[in-house]
């Protein structure tokens, strides 16, 4: 799953271009036993199987370097963002623990990591899937990893505001019309304009990021 992502586009550019080194590790590599057990039912009782405690604790033994910072995805992490996207890439070394089945032991959690990050609230049966949300959403801030660096500056949360709207060619379709602003080649009046149209947006669809 994660190799089919990490081998398309901008991720796959900013690994051949070696602005990011991306691994995947697979947590069985780390399993003590002839089974290479990663999971337990739970103490107590319940539905579903836990991740141990014990192979992430070897894995992360072998895997953490000084300037690391180990990530649990997890549900009751802190909801991801543009910010939080911003700080780590930010970060010299990123370990990611993407959780699977009915949780992770809570001494993960408790003992092992830095921070813990959700994406929403919401349920995902596959923790990898979040993980390679925040890496593609890491990555594509790193220097040199998009053609244009003030993609990244313009684009919605970048300052707390939705993006402004795009148009391209042609300047009317169906009777559907670009604003008039765009084809003055007035950029200071194109640039007010959009300033505004982002806040508007914001207000409109997202008033919890404020008005800017």
């Amino acid at each position: 799953m994660g190799e089919g992502l990490l081998s398309e586009s901008m991720l796959r550019i900013a690994r051949e271009k070696g602005a990011a080194d991306i691994r995947l590790r697979n947590l069985r590599d780390w399993a003590p036993g002839k089974h290479r057990v990663t999971d337990e039912p739970p103490y107590g009782g319940g539905a579903g199987m836990v991740l141990k405690v014990e192979p992430i604790a070897i894995a992360l033994e072998e895997l953490r370097q000084p300037a690391s910072r180990v990530i649990l995805l997890s549900a009751q992490g802190r909801r991801f963002d543009q910010a939080t996207a911003k700080r780590l890439a930010g970060e010299k070394h990123l370990i990611m623990i993407s959780g699977h089945y009915e949780g992770i032991d809570q001494r993960v959690a408790e003992h092992l990591v830095d921070e813990e990050i959700s994406l929403g609230d919401y349920i995902l049966t596959n923790g990898t899937l979040a993980a390679l949300v925040v890496t593609d959403a890491v990555v594509r801030l790193l220097p040199g990893v998009l053609g244009d660096e003030q993609s990244a500056a313009d684009e919605s949360f970048s300052h707390g505001l939705l993006e402004y709207p795009h148009y391209t060619r042609p300047a009317e379709f169906r009777g559907w019309k670009v604003p008039d602003i765009l084809l003055s080649g007035n950029h200071a009046a194109i640039e007010a304009w959009r300033r505004e149209q982002a806040r508007e947006r914001t207000r409109e669809r997202r008033p919890d990021l404020g008005s800017g």
